[in-house]
């Protein structure tokens, strides 16, 4: 395929940092994205099998690139994936894949994949009863993170060592009708390596150095240099390949008696932080291997 006929989409706001860099690699080979926002796109069924928004035609496009799907009700969610399968049994390319997407964005699922994958993880206690989340914050050392299952930036986690703070926050749950989703603390000495994998391949990677234990660059913690080893490079490996993944963002916390753990994973991640400690153009490295997706 040519580049001067592939036709790319994005699905994201293009005022964005992000967006920004992606139409500056796309340019630069002479191709101009279209962006969409997922919330306003209109599927057709019938005589006109086709997804559309006001202006475009993501039936017709050759990649489709998914950078924000916002939160909302459970229809609202299901609609949208609904819509990125469909493009996607239509022939679009679709990056990350739907059914990718889907994996990572319960933290839960994707968990549960990489400790099948044999990759060490938290221990971690899901349940739906205050009395078994008040027996799992005790067998797991009365020194737990409470994670949503859905969300991301270090947003709506909560560490609890106190049991009394605990039944609290199961309680506040319980009224939203959420589930417990808690993990052993692991101390890292408020610190974690984030790695950005591009196929399989690490394209650039970090430490974030932070004041407490919540270690996201958007909650303030410091991106530092990183070079990633053979053993880290190993385990992002065995995680992107299980969630088959065309890219994502690796988070790993280095526990103090020198073991790894995997954190999460995330379909959509940000780069802003990590491309301030880094030579390497994510934007370009991503822009390349999207289009060798789709033969250019």
């Amino acid at each position: 395929m040519s580049k001067n006929s592939v036709k790319i989409g994005i699905l994201g706001d293009p005022n964005s940092w992000h967006s920004q860099r992606l139409s500056a690699a796309f340019q630069k080979r002479g191709i101009e994205p279209v962006y969409s926002k997922i919330t306003r796109l209109e599927a057709h069924l019938g005589a006109q099998l086709r997804v559309a928004d006001d202006k475009t035609d993501l039936s017709a496009l050759d990649l489709l690139l998914v950078r924000d799907v916002p939160g909302g009700s459970l229809e609202q969610i299901i609609y949208r994936m609904d819509v990125l399968h469909q493009l996607e049994d239509g022939g679009v390319r679709v990056v990350n894949r739907p059914g990718t997407i889907e994996k990572m964005v319960d933290k839960y699922y994707t968990s549960s994949l990489m400790a099948r994958a044999g990759l060490r993880v938290p221990e971690t206690v899901v349940t739906e009863r205050i009395g078994e989340a008040m027996q799992a914050f005790e067998w797991l050392g009365r020194d737990v993170v409470i994670k949503p299952l859905f969300g991301s930036q270090g947003m709506g986690m909560v560490r609890v060592t106190d049991a009394e703070a605990a039944r609290r926050v199961f309680t506040a749950l319980e009224l939203g009708n959420f589930v417990f989703y808690l993990q052993q603390f692991i101390p890292h000495q408020n610190r974690d390596i984030r790695v950005f994998m591009i196929g399989n391949e690490c394209a650039a990677a970090m430490l974030r150095q932070a004041d407490n234990w919540k270690t996201n660059v958007a909650q303030g913690a410091t991106p530092l240099p990183f070079e990633c080893p053979a053993e880290i490079m190993q385990i992002c490996q065995k995680a992107a390949q299980a969630l088959s993944a065309d890219y994502c963002g690796v988070d790993l916390l280095p526990g103090e008696d020198g073991s790894i753990y995997l954190s999460e994973v995330n379909s959509m991640p940000s780069w802003k932080g990590l491309q301030t400690v880094t030579e390497i153009d994510i934007a370009d490295r991503l822009v390349s291997h999207m289009l060798k997706t789709v033969g250019c």
